[in-house]
């Protein structure tokens, strides 16, 4: 059992972007597709980690859901200002879901936790997720304010997890305990 590592997102975008178009293409063609019924879900980031992005994208969209980048967003001011904040508001309150890239890298970033404040504002709880990118080989290491949000966990086999036996597969695991599987969460 495990937080996704950024060696296993690296090798998810790896493994779609042969059969892909570049990043900003597909968001952007994805965004026109039908999204009638399909959960969208605002996804806050650290914009310097682009690879981690890529392979998060590349993994959430596998579950057949949108996601909002803000950097993608053409009605975003080319230069960061109130009105971005404003946008960004916005956009948070109107995604079904909000997801945080969770590095230590977006851990220590103020828009990052400004994102994660609001989210928890407007999505608090059953809608708002960290999903923990760790270092190969090391654990997660945020934050104890972290530890408030659901968080999304991928088990390598079959085994027992927060008390019961769950299959292979990504969850989402609650501050409660209860684990469900994130098909289910993202139907929600």
């Amino acid at each position: 059992m495990s937080f996704l590592t950024e060696s296993q997102i690296q090798n998810f975008q790896r493994s779609t972007k042969s059969f892909t178009l570049s990043l900003n293409e597909s968001l952007r063609n994805y965004s026109g597709e039908s999204s009638f019924l399909r959960t969208k879900i605002f996804l806050s980031h650290k914009h310097s980690e682009k690879d981690k992005l890529e392979g998060a994208i590349a993994f959430l969209k596998s579950f057949g859901v949108d996601i909002y980048v803000d950097w993608l967003d053409e009605e975003m001011p080319k230069r960061t200002s109130g009105v971005t904040a404003e946008k960004i508001k916005k956009r948070i309150t109107e995604n079904h879901k909000f997801i945080l890239l969770a590095t230590e890298e977006a851990i220590s970033s103020k828009w990052c936790n400004w994102e994660l404040g609001l989210g928890d504002a407007a999505k608090y709880i059953e809608n708002i997720a960290i999903m923990p990118i760790a270092k190969d080989y090391k654990d997660f290491s945020g934050s104890e304010y972290l530890e408030i949000y659901p968080y999304i966990f991928s088990l390598d086999s079959f085994q027992y997890f927060k008390g019961s036996y769950r299959d292979k597969g990504v969850y989402v695991v609650f501050p409660n305990e209860k684990v469900i599987p994130i098909n289910e969460w993202l139907r929600r």
